[in-house]
């Protein structure tokens, strides 16, 4: 174990690390941001992830769609993201031009997060919840261990991620629209093969499902936070 004695962390930033079981003792903390998988955080003898939960969920009611069991509030919810998400390509391309290509503090820009979205539907709908073995769609972004079948030098245009995710909610919809409880409760059908995900095996249809819902609202209140930072006048 790591352990930080008396250290000056102002204005570090940790990336893709694994924190469980970190202990923050004596420590200020002061306009402090995280994002991520957080559960069981003790904030001076105060466990407030249940307070943060019941916020989110105020904030954003398609929450409690996503972690129904029922087919037809999935497939709300499934509705009320794609709604979203067109609002915000029509705000971008309000904007000023290339403003969907433009990244905040080295997050992903705009078609950048729906590149990723793209590889998450290969990932998490076609490959685990159908159990189709197509390769990835090249213009997708995936972790470092992912990249090799997939091509990060591509620049597409907004228009063109658009049209890929398209024809990935057009699946999707017509997935949901024949959906039964019993399909969802199945054991998620997972090539057989070590190609990403490769925590997937073991899960069920509606968790794999899930995942894609998540994703997709998670992906959507990254890119809104970087757009409104970038509608500010001191953007720039």
């Amino acid at each position: 174990m790591r352990r930080f004695d008396d250290e000056d962390l102002t204005g570090a930033e940790f990336r893709e690390c694994d924190l469980s079981r970190a202990r923050l003792v004596g420590v200020v903390m002061q306009d402090v941001e995280i994002d991520g998988l957080v559960t069981n955080l003790v904030v001076n003898g105060v466990e407030v992830m249940a307070y943060v939960e019941a916020e989110l969920d105020r904030r954003h009611p398609v929450r409690l769609l996503i972690r129904s069991d029922e087919v037809a509030d999935l497939r709300e919810a499934w509705r009320q993201l794609r709604d979203d998400w067109a609002r915000t390509t029509e705000r971008v391309r309000s904007m000023p031009e290339g403003s969907e290509h433009r990244g905040v503090g080295g997050e992903w820009s705009m078609v950048e997060t729906l590149r990723h979205l793209v590889f998450v539907h290969d990932s998490w709908f076609r490959r685990c919840v159908l159990g189709l073995t197509e390769p990835f769609t090249p213009m997708g972004l995936g972790p470092p261990s992912v990249m090799g079948v997939l091509d990060p030098s591509d620049r597409p245009s907004l228009d063109e991620v658009l049209a890929v995710r398209h024809r990935q909610a057009s699946e999707i919809e017509a997935w949901l629209a024949e959906v039964t409880p019993d399909r969802l409760a199945q054991a998620a059908p997972v090539p057989d093969d070590d190609r990403w995900p490769p925590y997937a095996k073991g899960r069920s249809v509606r968790q794999c499902l899930g995942t894609v819902l998540n994703e997709e609202w998670a992906h959507h209140g990254f890119c809104t936070r970087d757009l409104d930072k970038l509608s500010r006048p001191d953007s720039s």
